[in-house]
């Protein structure tokens, strides 16, 4: 059962546009039911992300696959850990996250474009960790 999280005031998948925070009623679309949003789920339930426009912090119940931003209503697409891939700037030096398996990624601090390759392309979070994968999954093909 998928909730809204208030905490940060983003709105997850599912929900209606004209859905209005605490009326404690159930908002439906396409045949799915949200409980009411005064339902909240554990802490360690919750994960977090950054608006991918706004930069604002989201935070939304573990599963869930688009996240809304109540700042600017981007919708942003959640990534799980094997499908985020690192790569430092090659401008600025910071680390930058991406959707795994893509050409390049730009640097939200100074806007340089990174080329994603063999030469500085990470290992998914989810590896560095310990989750081993099946190889073909974080290798070239």
């Amino acid at each position: 059962m998928e909730t809204e999280a208030e905490t940060t005031g983003s709105r997850q998948e599912g929900l209606s546009p004209n859905h209005s925070a605490g009326n404690g009623k159930d908002a439906r679309r396409d045949g799915e039911t949200v409980a009411p949003t005064t339902t909240l789920k554990q802490p360690s339930e919750m994960a977090q992300m950054v608006c991918g426009s706004c930069r604002r912090l989201l935070s939304y119940p573990q599963g869930t696959r688009h996240v809304e931003c109540s700042c600017c209503q981007t919708v942003n697409f959640v990534l799980e850990a094997h499908q985020v891939g690192q790569v430092k700037c090659g401008s600025c030096a910071v680390l930058l996250m991406y959707p795994y398996g893509a050409p390049s990624v730009r640097c939200s601090s100074c806007r340089f474009v990174t080329e994603i390759g063999v030469h500085n392309r990470r290992l998914p979070l989810s590896v560095q960790q310990g989750h081993q994968l099946p190889l073909h999954s974080y290798t070239d093909n």
